[in-house]
């Protein structure tokens, strides 16, 4: 059966990436976080602010930062503007391509900012509304995690010490990263010696709450070309909404997530052995461990040994979140884990710079509900 059309493949570029220093900025309102990070995303580029016709920003978890808000900010009118309520820069990303594609814009700017840790914004409200999970207490996204967790330790025997693996392994590659929070060294003994944060899950299962901008630009492959950077192009994308939620048979393992993995590999040809270095949105290591196996990185209920075995581990045949993730460098929603995939790609990630990866993926999820993955390339014909 021949390989459906990929109508995206090399037709758009990432060409800048711009980020604020990530923890504590007190004083620096959403909105504010998103434009620095989006004045360096331009400067990086080698472009201003009268070079785009697009703008996409993605809301922060207080519900601000939105189009209009950080519009007004950048002093312009645009053709093409936009706001996602959940935009992980996966989703922000393909609504960006989407729009080149159409032709409805040629060069757009992707903004994401957050003042959640400097102005105390409250954690312990419902995920989905008044539902029974939130009246049982599961106010926060790891309340389900580890609910997650505990079922595949029943089903598939996964140990605490093999788990433990992605946040030991996050803490080792965040060592060599000085945008990172969290860098002091961390044994599997320190791991284990961590209180229960929601049982199973510790504390450095769970990502840390952080201030902070992340921007990126894309424009069209024919105009990156030009530009100071080497372009990094969307070599392929694919969404899938498990938006039934718990009437879906086993939610807490979101099995749904199989949908994207199978119409990325389709659309592109590509497989999980062509990816070079793996990038996993993780507000919970339970996501980095149900992505591995539904991406087919490992088996499904292998995910356990395949950790315990160091593949993702600095040296290991799957570098993943090379830059610390959500677990060690920042919480962003997942922008930075963007913005880390395309500095290896460019060769620029400094001493974590892995050597001369080619293709690299970006997995992210909307807690229960949606899923997306994109795949990069420094090569304009991968997934063509």
């Amino acid at each position: 059966m021949a390989k459906p059309e990929n109508p995206v493949a090399g037709r758009a570029a990432i060409v800048g990436l711009g980020h604020t220093a990530q923890g504590e900025l007190p004083g620096s309102s959403a909105e504010q976080n998103a434009l620095d990070a989006g004045l360096l995303a331009l400067q990086n580029a080698g472009l201003t602010v009268g070079d785009l016709d697009g703008l996409i920003a993605c809301k922060s978890v207080q519900g601000q930062a939105n189009d209009v808000a950080v519009g007004a900010l950048l002093g312009v009118n645009l053709p093409y503007v936009q706001s996602l309520d959940y935009g992980t820069c996966n989703f922000s990303l393909h609504l960006a391509v989407m729009a080149i594609v159409s032709g409805m814009a040629n060069t757009i700017l992707l903004t994401y900012g957050a003042n959640a840790r400097s102005g105390k914004f409250d954690f312990g409200k419902p995920m989905y509304g008044a539902d029974m999970a939130s009246a049982a207490g599961l106010v926060h996204i790891a309340g389900r995690a580890g609910l997650a967790l505990q079922r595949h330790k029943a089903i598939y025997g996964t140990t605490d010490e093999q788990f433990g693996m992605l946040a030991v392994g996050q803490r080792l590659w965040a060592q060599n990263n000085p945008n990172a929070i969290f860098r002091k060294p961390m044994t599997m003994a320190d791991y284990l010696a961590e209180p229960y944060m929601v049982d199973p899950l510790r504390r450095s299962d769970v990502t840390m709450i952080s201030d902070g901008g992340a921007a990126v630009v894309v424009t069209a492959a024919e105009r990156a070309r030009d530009l100071p950077n080497r372009p990094v192009y969307v070599s392929g994308m694919a969404e899938y909404a498990g938006v039934r939620g718990d009437n879906n048979p086993e939610n807490l393992m979101r099995p749904w997530l199989k949908q994207s993995a199978s119409a990325i590999w389709t659309t592109t040809g590509l497989n999980a052995g062509d990816i070079d270095v793996l990038y996993i949105q993780d507000p919970t290591a339970v996501w980095s461990l149900q992505m591995l196996e539904y991406y087919g990185f490992c088996g499904i209920g292998e995910g356990g040994p395949f950790l315990a075995e160091g593949h993702t581990l600095p040296g290991g045949v799957l570098p993943l979140n090379t830059h610390g993730g959500q677990l060690s460098e920042s919480y962003t929603w997942g922008w930075m884990h963007v913005v880390e995939a395309v500095r290896q790609l460019r060769g620029q990630a400094g001493d974590r710079q892995l050597d001369a990866p080619r293709i690299g993926m970006y997995c992210s999820s909307h807690g229960f509900v949606k899923a997306a993955a994109s795949i990069l390339s420094t090569e304009q014909s991968v997934g063509s």
